[in-house]
């Protein structure tokens, strides 16, 4: 079983500077556009910093945090969560030439993984990354698990090993943490992201579609709530790795 109840306790997990980590070839996956920068945001800054390349894949189109807006339907809203991303990034360092979106549907990527795994094999095959950084394979959302999943398959039939690395996003809201079953073993750090704080906190507010209410037309749409965005406005970032 994982242990979460590491979340209550995050600042007792060892600090590391970026200089300990040395990743190589860095890829950054999101499943939904603006997980790649709350949940690693102070990284990407910081590994561009010090002129690592970075990819950055988005696997879903983001599209059901507002189903019923009509001032933003389908195709409009994907258009804008994407622009979003790319303006984000920007921010942290990553041109747009270098991030890719998948395009899967938005709360349904655990019944398309079969279909992209091939699609996103290929694109292993062609950038070679040394690090991937994954959702956490335990987040209580099912496109981050199931994001997991697929890369986890995907890795599986390569001619090299990626080393992986992964982060949490939902954990964070006590509403949302459970307990998930696991036979991996893993160990949890923290990434000193100080220096960079500003920078995501910058990138983070690119996503106007999810943190304000520029999309005023649906009452159930989705909203990041002030309490969930304090837990990335920390010094650090959290990440954990199998053992």
């Amino acid at each position: 079983m994982a242990d979460l109840a590491a979340f209550t306790t995050a600042t007792s997990f060892p600090l590391k500077s970026i200089a300990t980590i040395d990743p190589g070839r860095v890829l950054i996956v999101a499943p939904h556009p603006d997980d790649e920068t709350l949940g690693c945001g102070g990284a990407i800054a910081l590994l561009r910093s010090h002129h690592y390349p970075v990819q950055v894949l988005v696997v879903s189109d983001g599209t059901m945090s507002h189903p019923r807006s009509r001032k933003f339907p389908a195709p409009i809203l994907r258009q804008l969560r994407e622009q979003e991303t790319i303006n984000a990034l920007r921010i942290l360092g990553v041109e747009s030439e270098n991030v890719r979106f998948l395009r899967l549907p938005d709360s349904l990527i655990e019944n398309h993984i079969d279909l992209a795994i091939v699609q996103v094999r290929t694109y292993l095959q062609a950038t070679v990354p040394t690090t991937i950084f994954l959702p956490w394979r335990c987040d209580p959302h099912p496109d981050h698990r199931a994001t997991w999943q697929l890369f986890d398959r995907a890795i599986e039939s390569l001619s090299f090993s990626p080393r992986i690395i992964e982060y949490p996003i939902w954990d964070w809201d006590p509403e949302q943490r459970g307990t998930v079953a696991t036979t991996a073993k893993v160990i949890g750090w923290r990434l000193d992201t100080a220096e960079v704080g500003t920078l995501k906190q910058n990138a983070i507010a690119q996503y106007r579609s999810q943190t304000t209410d520029l999309i005023n037309d649906d009452p159930e749409g989705f909203r990041l709530t002030a309490e969930l965005l304090s837990n990335f406005a920390q010094p650090w970032e959290l990440f954990f790795e199998e053992i």
